[in-house]
């Protein structure tokens, strides 16, 4: 490794300007039935496709590749429920044979290659299978998070006309049963697809369909019971492996779309570069199956590198307590945690010290990793202090799938700055424009756009909208993509997320960025998390108004804290962000990805007509945040 940074520039260099030497080498980590002579095709529509002459099988190299390596024997996932407080181990060996089996299930109901198969699962190890089965057979799988209302899952199956639904009895939550099957059942209905076929996995527990209703049930168990195995089918490196349609969507779903063969090897790239992961080491993605990061960073990732996945049914906090992430790390010898901020400022607030930490032999955690939203400074000093490990946040979306913005762990461990993700990964030309598209200045926020074509593992198009692709991502600023972020560039390169770029306020005429008044809010030593969005004001157009949640034990009356935290922003911002109003909230309402709702909130301030994503936590935080936010 080289701490000055030399080797990264020199990769990320070579990426830019040799792409195709860059990534056919790059390319040489996945087991191919057909290799690639060429890198990329910038004539196939929309705008060009990754390694368009190969065909390889995904699940292949996520599994047999390595039985047949001799490593069978080596766990491959484990499952930790802090539901059930059942753990369970499969080796390579007995994964690749359960979803070689229930491929053969699939197979069975008629899937095949290009078929459709829609996966609604909580975090139990059969979701994983049901993805690999589905890539074994060259089917493309579209997960929905589990407990997803049932009108959000019918478009999604009206969009993705699967042939087989895969789903289980229910879901747990601290205190509660989510029922699946009555939501499966009305999503149907609503589809009108009744008489699809629906595997399910019975759980212990779920009360099942209610009397007078039915579905064209398969069992789980039987059927996987009496299947003969499937072999591996091999695809084009450009066919979809998956769909995954973007949070929050409404109306027409918007199905990012991810391929086998770019996704195979950036994937690979990522984790022995970019996480510092390989062959043996234990990797634990504190996520769910049903977002990008579960897809990229519990399934497949980590067996693509022939790494052990640990796979969490539970929380941060309350399954049992804020203990529960350290307990998981020293079980099962945890090298690396790859975690959403909110997930340590959950921790932070019911423990602010730490002291369950104590009860658990961490030894073998190295780096803990952030992603999903900005991991403000705060919670970054706090993580590594407690933990005594380097905190590494990146940056990345749905549509990338891997990260735009990260420290290469495994390559070159740059110096980490406070409040950045680090630099751009190879393949990635990230600049920061204004409104016009033209380049600003160091240090000046704009858009971050990255320049066309964007690297392998990255979505193709949409699901069968290619004019929507165009249209969502690529029409703003021409021969870029469009990341919707805004942000800018130090001057050693690093890059500052800052938020979305409608987070970006009007006050009497100056841009400001709320993550930067969020970044100032959240060092306050009472704050555990914070959310500050711009409202209408008929004066200065919007002004900036903050949301807390404090530390378990902050002893502070709301009054001060408003004066201590205006000030606070007077003295790090300047008088030009005329924050004055600072609310106590018991909770923000979040995506269950831990997104902030922020301009929810916003909406909800300025009385216009707004939607709650179906992507939300809990309703209740919302509905009871109502009346603070119209409050004048």
């Amino acid at each position: 490794m080289d701490p000055t940074g030399n080797k990264y520039r020199e990769e990320h260099r070579r990426s830019l300007g040799d792409p195709e030497g860059f990534w056919l080498g790059a390319a040489r980590a996945v087991e191919w039935t057909v290799p690639p002579t060429r890198a990329f095709d910038g004539s196939l529509a929309p705008a060009g496709r990754w390694f368009p002459d190969a065909e390889l099988n995904t699940c292949f190299n996520a599994l047999d590749r390595h039985v047949a390596a001799g490593h069978g024997g080596r766990p491959a996932l484990i499952h930790d429920s802090a539901m059930t407080g059942v753990q369970r181990t499969y080796t390579y060996g007995e994964l690749t044979e359960l979803v070689a089996r229930f491929a053969g299930v699939l197979r069975d109901q008629g899937v095949g290659r290009g078929d459709r198969v829609l996966i609604y699962m909580p975090m139990i190890p059969e979701a994983a299978i049901a993805m690999l089965a589905a890539a074994r057979l060259g089917a493309i799988h579209s997960v929905v998070f589990g407990g997803f209302a049932a009108g959000e899952l019918a478009v999604r199956l009206k969009d993705a006309a699967p042939k087989v639904v895969v789903t289980t009895s229910g879901g747990m939550e601290p205190g509660r049963l989510i029922e699946y099957l009555p939501t499966v059942h009305e999503a149907l209905a609503k589809a009108e697809m009744e008489r699809l076929p629906v595997i399910v996995k019975h759980r212990d527990g779920f009360a099942g369909l209610p009397g007078g209703l039915a579905l064209n049930t398969v069992d789980w168990d039987a059927a996987l019971a009496g299947a003969a195995p499937a072999a591996p089918v091999p695809v084009k490196a450009t066919d979809p492996l998956y769909i995954l349609y973007t949070s929050g969507t409404t109306g027409t779903p918007k199905g990012v779309v991810r391929d086998n063969g770019g996704h195979a090897v950036a994937l690979l790239w990522s984790m022995a570069n970019l996480y510092d992961i390989h062959a043996g080491d234990v990797w634990w993605t504190a996520s769910d199956v049903g977002w990008v990061v579960g897809h990229s960073y519990i399934v497949y990732g980590p067996l693509l590198a022939g790494a052990t996945t640990v796979m969490y049914e539970g929380k941060p906090v309350g399954t049992p307590d804020a203990g529960a992430f350290w307990r998981v790390i020293a079980d099962h010898g945890v090298k690396a945690l790859f975690t959403a901020p909110t997930a340590l400022r959950a921790i932070r607030k019911v423990d602010p010290e730490a002291e369950l930490l104590g009860r658990h032999d961490v030894g073998h955690l190295q780096t803990l990793f952030t992603a999903g939203e900005r991991l403000d400074v705060d919670t970054y000093h706090w993580a590594g202090r407690v933990l005594d490990v380097p905190v590494v946040d990146h940056w990345w979306q749905t549509e990338t799938g891997w990260a735009i913005v990260g420290n290469p762990r495994g390559l070159d461990p740059l110096p980490i700055k406070a409040g950045s993700p680090t630099l751009p990964m190879p393949g990635y030309d990230l600049r920061i424009v204004d409104g016009l598209g033209a380049e600003v200045a160091v240090g000046e926020e704009g858009n971050i756009v990255l320049r066309l074509p964007l690297p392998p593992g990255t979505l193709p198009t949409l699901w069968g909208d290619d004019q929507r692709f165009v249209d969502s991502y690529l029409g703003a600023f021409a021969g870029f993509y469009a990341t919707g972020d805004s942000g800018y560039l130090d001057g050693d390169g690093y890059v500052f997320v800052m938020g979305r770029t409608d987070d970006v306020i009007n006050v009497a005429g100056h841009r400001l960025s709320t993550g930067a008044i969020e970044q100032v809010v959240g060092t306050h030593a009472a704050v555990a998390e914070c959310a500050v969005i711009g409202v209408a004001d008929v004066l200065k157009g919007q002004k900036a108004v903050g949301y807390v949640v404090l530390k378990a034990g902050a002893d502070i009356a709301p009054d001060d804290l408003e004066k201590e935290l205006v000030a606070l922003v007077r003295r790090e911002i300047g008088p030009v962000a005329d924050f004055k109003t600072a609310v106590v909230v018991d909770a923000l309402p979040k995506t269950r990805s831990g997104k902030i709702l922020r301009k929810t909130m916003r909406q909800i301030a300025d009385r216009v007509d707004y939607t709650v994503p179906s992507t939300i936590e809990d309703r209740g935080v919302i509905d009871a945040l109502i009346p603070v936010l119209t409050r004048r």
